[in-house]
């Protein structure tokens, strides 16, 4: 019996439209200047970013670099920006974060 109920809990999905709906997800970027970013979330909102005063320790700092910060993308599985780095951002702290243009 054991083995079932074990069976039965591996079986678990990583994402749920419960889940989808507790946590936004990125599904659109675009880089405007400096540091800021266009961002549209899977809950409709939409606005900028601008990241210039979070770009703080190792993995960030070289972001500082225009040059760098514009090679961002949409991770596929992650849904929130990432960088060839390895640098992120968690979408919730980008949800939070957004400017929407009056």
């Amino acid at each position: 019996m054991l083995g079932r109920l074990r069976e039965k809990a591996a079986r678990c999905r990583t994402s749920t439209r419960w889940s989808d709906a507790m946590f936004p997800h990125i599904v659109e970027a675009r880089y405007i200047a400096g540091h800021t970013v266009w961002l549209r979330f899977s809950d409709g909102a939409e606005g900028e970013v601008d990241l210039a005063q979070e770009l703080h320790g190792p993995v960030f700092e070289p972001l500082r670099n225009l040059e760098a910060f514009r090679q961002f993308s949409v991770h596929p599985e992650l849904r929130t920006l990432v960088w060839p780095n390895g640098a992120d951002f968690a979408p919730e702290f980008l949800r939070s974060s957004l400017r929407v243009a009056a």
